[in-house]
Protein backbone atom coordinates (compact mmCIF):
# COMPACT_ATOMS: atom_id res chain seq x y z
CA UNK A 1 0.00 0.00 0.00
CA UNK A 2 1.70 3.75 -0.84
CA UNK A 3 2.39 5.77 1.98
CA UNK A 4 -0.31 8.53 0.89
CA UNK A 5 -2.91 5.70 0.36
CA UNK A 6 -1.92 4.31 4.27
CA UNK A 7 -1.87 7.95 6.05
CA UNK A 8 -5.33 8.47 4.42
CA UNK A 9 -6.70 4.96 5.99
CA UNK A 10 -4.72 5.74 9.46
CA UNK A 11 -6.38 9.49 9.49
CA UNK A 12 -9.44 8.17 8.90
CA UNK A 13 -9.50 5.88 11.49
CA UNK A 14 -8.68 8.47 13.61
CA UNK A 15 -10.95 10.80 12.87
CA UNK A 16 -13.81 8.21 13.36
CA UNK A 17 -12.52 7.42 16.98
CA UNK A 18 -12.69 10.76 18.02
CA UNK A 19 -15.67 12.41 16.38
CA UNK A 20 -18.03 9.42 15.50
CA UNK A 21 -18.97 7.69 12.86
CA UNK A 22 -17.42 4.05 13.45
CA UNK A 23 -18.31 1.49 11.17
CA UNK A 24 -18.50 -2.23 12.35
CA UNK A 25 -17.78 -5.21 10.42
CA UNK A 26 -20.13 -7.72 12.52
CA UNK A 27 -23.59 -6.18 13.94
CA UNK A 28 -24.01 -5.46 16.88
CA UNK A 29 -24.81 -7.83 19.79
CA UNK A 30 -27.95 -8.20 20.77
CA UNK A 31 -29.61 -6.51 18.21
CA UNK A 32 -32.82 -8.38 19.03
CA UNK A 33 -33.06 -7.17 22.68
CA UNK A 34 -35.61 -4.40 23.20
CA UNK A 35 -35.20 -3.78 26.98
CA UNK A 36 -35.23 -0.51 27.27
CA UNK A 37 -38.74 -0.11 28.35
CA UNK A 38 -38.07 -1.96 31.27
CA UNK A 39 -35.20 0.32 32.56
CA UNK A 40 -35.69 3.60 34.34
CA UNK A 41 -34.11 6.99 33.60
CA UNK A 42 -31.85 6.63 36.39
CA UNK A 43 -30.73 2.96 35.22
CA UNK A 44 -30.53 4.67 31.28
CA UNK A 45 -28.62 7.12 32.53
CA UNK A 46 -26.08 4.94 35.23
CA UNK A 47 -26.06 2.85 31.65
CA UNK A 48 -24.97 5.39 29.49
CA UNK A 49 -22.14 6.81 32.11
CA UNK A 50 -20.70 2.97 31.62
CA UNK A 51 -21.10 2.77 28.23
CA UNK A 52 -19.19 5.85 28.01
CA UNK A 53 -16.72 4.58 29.61
CA UNK A 54 -16.72 1.89 27.47
CA UNK A 55 -16.85 3.99 24.40
CA UNK A 56 -13.37 5.92 25.70
CA UNK A 57 -11.65 2.92 26.38
CA UNK A 58 -12.16 2.17 22.40
CA UNK A 59 -11.59 4.98 21.54
CA UNK A 60 -7.73 4.44 23.75
CA UNK A 61 -7.81 1.37 22.09
CA UNK A 62 -7.66 2.84 18.17
CA UNK A 63 -4.71 5.21 19.19
CA UNK A 64 -2.50 2.28 20.83
CA UNK A 65 -3.24 -0.25 17.97
CA UNK A 66 -2.78 2.68 15.38
CA UNK A 67 0.60 4.00 17.32
CA UNK A 68 2.26 0.83 17.75
CA UNK A 69 1.80 -0.50 14.46
CA UNK A 70 3.35 2.21 12.70
CA UNK A 71 6.45 1.27 15.22
CA UNK A 72 6.38 -2.41 14.94
CA UNK A 73 9.29 -3.81 13.55
CA UNK A 74 7.70 -7.25 12.57
CA UNK A 75 5.35 -7.65 9.73
CA UNK A 76 3.20 -10.23 11.70
CA UNK A 77 3.18 -8.26 14.90
CA UNK A 78 1.67 -5.64 12.74
CA UNK A 79 -0.58 -8.02 11.19
CA UNK A 80 -1.66 -9.20 14.27
CA UNK A 81 -2.03 -5.33 15.72
CA UNK A 82 -4.24 -4.35 11.98
CA UNK A 83 -6.87 -8.03 12.68
CA UNK A 84 -7.16 -6.50 16.83
CA UNK A 85 -8.13 -2.94 15.70
CA UNK A 86 -10.62 -3.57 13.34
CA UNK A 87 -12.11 -5.66 16.20
CA UNK A 88 -12.06 -2.68 18.45
CA UNK A 89 -13.66 -0.80 15.83
CA UNK A 90 -16.36 -2.84 16.06
CA UNK A 91 -16.74 -2.41 20.16
CA UNK A 92 -16.40 1.36 19.16
CA UNK A 93 -18.71 1.59 16.93
CA UNK A 94 -21.40 -0.82 19.24
CA UNK A 95 -20.63 1.46 22.07
CA UNK A 96 -21.64 4.72 19.80
CA UNK A 97 -24.70 3.12 18.93
CA UNK A 98 -26.07 2.33 22.53
CA UNK A 99 -24.95 5.85 23.82
CA UNK A 100 -27.37 6.95 20.82
CA UNK A 101 -30.07 4.77 22.27
CA UNK A 102 -29.66 5.82 25.57
CA UNK A 103 -30.01 9.31 24.29
CA UNK A 104 -26.60 10.33 25.89
CA UNK A 105 -23.52 11.15 23.93
CA UNK A 106 -19.78 10.51 23.63
CA UNK A 107 -17.00 11.91 25.59
CA UNK A 108 -16.17 15.67 25.27
CA UNK A 109 -12.47 14.99 25.78
CA UNK A 110 -12.13 11.97 23.13
CA UNK A 111 -9.28 14.26 21.32
CA UNK A 112 -7.14 14.39 24.45
CA UNK A 113 -7.94 10.74 25.53
CA UNK A 114 -6.88 9.88 22.05
CA UNK A 115 -4.03 11.87 22.07
CA UNK A 116 -2.35 10.52 25.17
CA UNK A 117 -2.94 7.27 23.97
CA UNK A 118 -1.33 7.67 21.28
CA UNK A 119 1.78 8.74 22.45
CA UNK A 120 1.60 6.24 25.13
CA UNK A 121 1.67 3.39 22.04
CA UNK A 122 4.09 5.15 20.40
CA UNK A 123 6.75 5.14 23.50
CA UNK A 124 5.45 0.95 24.58
CA UNK A 125 6.16 0.04 20.64
CA UNK A 126 9.77 2.13 20.56
CA UNK A 127 10.71 -0.49 23.24
CA UNK A 128 10.60 -3.33 20.79
CA UNK A 129 7.88 -5.92 20.08
CA UNK A 130 7.88 -7.99 22.64
CA UNK A 131 7.80 -4.81 25.81
CA UNK A 132 5.01 -3.73 22.91
CA UNK A 133 2.62 -6.75 23.08
CA UNK A 134 3.28 -7.10 26.99
CA UNK A 135 2.14 -3.36 26.93
CA UNK A 136 -1.17 -5.00 25.03
CA UNK A 137 -1.62 -7.74 26.95
CA UNK A 138 -1.85 -5.94 30.34
CA UNK A 139 -4.07 -3.39 28.76
CA UNK A 140 -6.34 -5.68 27.56
CA UNK A 141 -6.45 -7.96 31.12
CA UNK A 142 -7.49 -4.41 32.60
CA UNK A 143 -9.92 -3.92 30.41
CA UNK A 144 -11.68 -7.68 30.64
CA UNK A 145 -11.60 -6.39 34.57
CA UNK A 146 -13.35 -3.41 34.00
CA UNK A 147 -15.93 -5.33 31.60
CA UNK A 148 -16.59 -7.25 34.31
CA UNK A 149 -17.43 -5.19 37.07
CA UNK A 150 -19.37 -3.49 34.33
CA UNK A 151 -21.52 -6.43 33.68
CA UNK A 152 -21.96 -6.21 37.25
CA UNK A 153 -23.42 -2.58 37.63
CA UNK A 154 -25.32 -2.62 34.05
CA UNK A 155 -28.93 -2.69 35.01
CA UNK A 156 -30.11 -6.19 34.77
CA UNK A 157 -32.89 -5.56 32.18
CA UNK A 158 -30.53 -3.65 30.18
CA UNK A 159 -30.02 -6.58 27.72
CA UNK A 160 -28.77 -4.41 25.12
CA UNK A 161 -26.22 -2.95 26.78
CA UNK A 162 -25.01 -6.27 28.96
CA UNK A 163 -24.85 -8.30 25.33
CA UNK A 164 -22.40 -5.91 23.83
CA UNK A 165 -20.24 -5.94 27.08
CA UNK A 166 -20.42 -9.63 27.09
CA UNK A 167 -18.86 -9.73 23.69
CA UNK A 168 -16.16 -7.14 24.15
CA UNK A 169 -15.10 -8.97 27.05
CA UNK A 170 -14.10 -11.95 24.92
CA UNK A 171 -12.62 -10.41 22.20
CA UNK A 172 -10.68 -8.45 24.98
CA UNK A 173 -9.45 -11.90 26.28
CA UNK A 174 -8.98 -13.38 22.90
CA UNK A 175 -6.80 -10.70 22.10
CA UNK A 176 -4.73 -10.25 25.11
CA UNK A 177 -4.18 -14.18 24.94
CA UNK A 178 -2.62 -13.50 21.19
CA UNK A 179 -0.57 -10.84 22.42
CA UNK A 180 1.44 -13.33 25.02
CA UNK A 181 1.50 -16.04 22.38
CA UNK A 182 3.15 -13.64 20.27
CA UNK A 183 6.16 -12.99 22.68
CA UNK A 184 4.46 -10.46 25.02
CA UNK A 185 6.43 -9.98 28.29
CA UNK A 186 4.88 -9.33 31.87
CA UNK A 187 5.86 -6.08 32.62
CA UNK A 188 7.00 -4.68 35.99
CA UNK A 189 4.68 -3.99 38.63
CA UNK A 190 5.60 -0.36 38.55
CA UNK A 191 4.17 -0.06 34.94
CA UNK A 192 0.52 -1.98 35.68
CA UNK A 193 0.12 0.54 39.17
CA UNK A 194 1.08 3.57 36.83
CA UNK A 195 -1.49 1.79 34.25
CA UNK A 196 -4.10 1.09 36.16
CA UNK A 197 -3.84 5.01 37.85
CA UNK A 198 -4.19 6.07 34.33
CA UNK A 199 -7.49 4.03 34.34
CA UNK A 200 -9.06 5.57 36.99
CA UNK A 201 -8.36 9.09 36.09
CA UNK A 202 -10.19 8.30 33.12
CA UNK A 203 -12.80 6.21 33.86
CA UNK A 204 -14.32 8.47 36.65
CA UNK A 205 -13.90 11.45 33.99
CA UNK A 206 -15.86 9.51 31.17
CA UNK A 207 -18.19 8.43 33.45
CA UNK A 208 -20.09 11.89 33.20
CA UNK A 209 -17.64 14.19 30.75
Amino acid sequence: MALLDRFIIEFDTALRSIAGGAHAHRSTPGLAAHSDGLISAAEREHAAGLMRINHVGEVCAQALYQSQKLVARKPEIKQMLDHSGQEEMDHLAWCEIRLKELGSHTSYLNPIWYAGSFAIGIAAGLAGDKWSLGFVAETEKQVENHLESHLEKLPQDDSRSRAIVEQMRSDEMAHGQEAIAAGGVDLPESIKKVMQLASKVMTSTAYKI
